[in-house]
C-alpha cells in the first residue's frame, strides 16, 4: 500500500501517495468552478428536499396542461413573481444537479382528514413531471438508480414524503408509499402526529416566519402526555429499516430524533436541517444529537432557508458554509450534505438564490485548504450514497432473514379526539 509522503510503483511507473493527493486551491473563483464541474461529473450532486410538487398544486392546482419546466420560469407568470420559486430544468442544469429528492408534501392541516389521498396525488405529480421530460428526469428508487441516471446524463428524481401525517398512521399506507417509489419519510412536519412530536415542542420563543410548504405551525394537532415516539411510532421507524426507506428527522423534536436513532438499525437523515448551534430555530439538530448521529452513520443534508442559516431574513454563501463546516467538525466530514429546500422557502443567501447556483457554495469550499477535492465529492453526494446504500443493505439482510411485514396498530387511545372522520370499524 502506498504510505503517506511516499512515492509507489505502479505498473504504469511512479504514482504519488496520498501526500501528493491535495493540490494548491486554485486561486481564483473560475478556477474552482472549473475543478467543480470537474468534480461534477464524476460525482452526482444530491440536494435532499425540494418543494416544487407543492408550488405546482399550489400556482397550477396539480395540472400540468401549460406548465413548462424547460422554460426560465423566471420569466413565466405566475413563478415570476413568487419568492418561492427557484427551479427549472435550465437552472437544474447550470446548477450541475444529479439527484433532486421531491417533497410529496401536504399541509398538517390535512391530519385525520385527507392527507393520504393529498400526498397520493402529490406522489402521483411527481411522477407525471419526470415522465414529461424523459430527455432530462428519470425515476430513481435505489443507489443504483441515483449512479446510471447520472451516467446517462440524466437528473435522478426520487420522492420524499414529508410528514409523518401523510400516513393516517397506517403501517399499510407506508408501505404503499414505498412500494410507489418514496425513498424516505420525514417522521413529522410542522405537527406533531399521534406518534411523533415535531420541533414546535421545542420551540422556545416564536418560530421564524412560514414558508411555502410550512404555511403555520399546528402544535397541538395529535398532542400527546409523553414526548417523542410513542411504541407505534417505534414500529414506523422499524418498518422503514425492513422496507429501505430513509428515516428523516427534519422537523422533529429533539427527543423524537433521539428515539428514532435509538430505534434505527439503518443511518438515518435530516433531509433539509441546519446546526442549532449556530441558529437557535427548533428547526435545526443540535450538537449532541450531531454526535449520536455520527455513531449512527447518518447525515445531515444543510438547508439554505436564511431563517434556518442566521435567524433572520438575510444570509450569505459564508453563512451555510458555517453550517457545512459545524456539521463537519462536531459529527465528521462523512456526515453532512445538502438539502437546500428549494422552492418551499421564500429567503434565500445571497449567491445561493436558486438551484443554478450549487457549483459556487462548492466552488467557495475549494479556496479553503481544509476541503479536498475528495471532501467535496462526499459533501455533494457520496455521502447520501453511503446513507442509502447502508439501508439498502439493511433491508437485503432483513429479507434474508425473512422478517415479515409489522401489524401494528396505533391504539384507539392515541386517535381521541380525532377519529370523527375514520372509520373504525374495522
Amino acid at each position: 500500500m502506498c504510505q503517506k509522503g511516499t512515492l509507489c510503483l505502479a505498473a504504469g511507473g511512479l504514482v504519488a501517495g496520498p501526500l501528493f493527493q491535495q493540490e494548491t486551491p486554485p486561486s481564483s473563483l473560475d478556477s474552482r468552478v472549473a475543478v467543480v464541474r470537474r468534480i461534477l461529473s464524476d460525482v452526482p450532486l444530491i440536494d435532499g428536499h425540494n418543494d416544487l410538487p407543492w408550488n405546482v398544486r399550489k400556482f397550477a392546482r396539480g395540472q400540468l396542461v401549460g406548465f413548462n419546466l424547460t422554460a426560465d420560469l423566471r420569466h413565466v407568470e405566475p413563478w415570476s413573481r413568487s419568492a418561492w420559486s427557484h427551479t427549472d430544468l435550465p437552472r437544474m442544469r447550470a446548477g450541475m444537479l444529479g439527484a433532486q429528492f421531491w417533497s410529496a408534501y401536504v399541509p398538517c392541516g390535512a391530519q385525520y382528514l385527507d392527507a393520504v389521498q393529498l400526498t397520493l396525488e402529490q406522489i402521483d405529480l411527481v411522477k407525471r413531471i419526470i415522465s414529461l421530460h424523459p430527455q432530462h428526469l428519470v425515476l430513481a428508487t435505489s443507489t443504483k438508480g441515483v449512479l446510471e441516471a447520472h451516467r446517462a446524463g440524466q437528473i435522478a428524481s426520487l420522492v420524499g414524503v414529508e410528514g409523518g401525517h401523510s400516513l393516517g398512521s397506517s403501517l399499510a399506507v407506508l408501505r404503499t408509499f414505498y412500494s410507489l417509489g418514496a425513498r424516505y419519510l420525514t417522521l413529522t412536519h410542522t405537527c406533531h402526529t399521534a406518534w411523533a412530536d415535531c420541533s414546535v415542542a421545542d420551540a422556545a420563543g416564536p418560530d421564524p416566519p412560514a414558508t411555502a410548504a410550512a404555511p403555520a405551525p399546528t402544535p397541538t394537532a395529535g398532542r400527546r402526555r409523553r414526548p417523542g415516539l410513542t411504541e407505534f411510532g417505534r414500529a414506523v421507524v422499524r418498518e422503514m429499516n425492513r422496507l429501505g426507506m430513509m428515516v428523516d428527522l427534519s422537523h422533529a423534536s429533539v427527543k423524537t430524533m433521539k428515539d428514532a436513532l435509538e430505534t434505527s438499525k439503518a443511518p438515518v437523515i435530516f433531509s433539509h436541517s441546519s446546526a442549532y448551534s449556530i441558529c437557535n430555530s427548533s428547526r435545526n439538530v443540535p450538537d449532541d444529537v450531531l454526535r449520536l448521529l455520527a455513531d449512527n452513520g447518518g447525515i445531515v443534508m444543510v438547508n439554505f432557508y436564511t431563517y434556518f442559516i442566521t435567524c433572520n431574513s438575510t444570509a450569505n454563501i459564508s453563512d451555510v458554509i458555517a453550517h457545512i463546516n459545524h456539521v463537519r467538525e462536531v459529527a465528521g466530514i462523512d456526515h453532512v450534505g445538502i438539502g437546500a429546500g428549494y422552492d418551499g422557502i421564500n429567503h434565500t443567501p445571497t449567491g445561493l438564490e436558486d438551484v443554478s447556483r450549487y457549483p459556487y457554495l462548492l466552488a467557495e469550499l475549494l479556496s479553503d485548504p481544509l476541503w479536498t477535492e475528495q471532501d467535496v465529492k462526499k459533501l455533494a453526494g457520496l455521502n447520501l450514497l453511503r446513507v442509502f446504500r447502508e439501508v439498502e443493505e439493511v433491508r437485503d439482510k432483513w429479507q434474508l432473514a425473512a422478517v415479515t411485514p409489522a401489524e401494528d396498530l396505533i391504539p384507539a387511545a392515541d386517535l381521541e379526539g380525532h377519529t370523527t372522520c375514520m372509520y373504525l370499524a374495522s
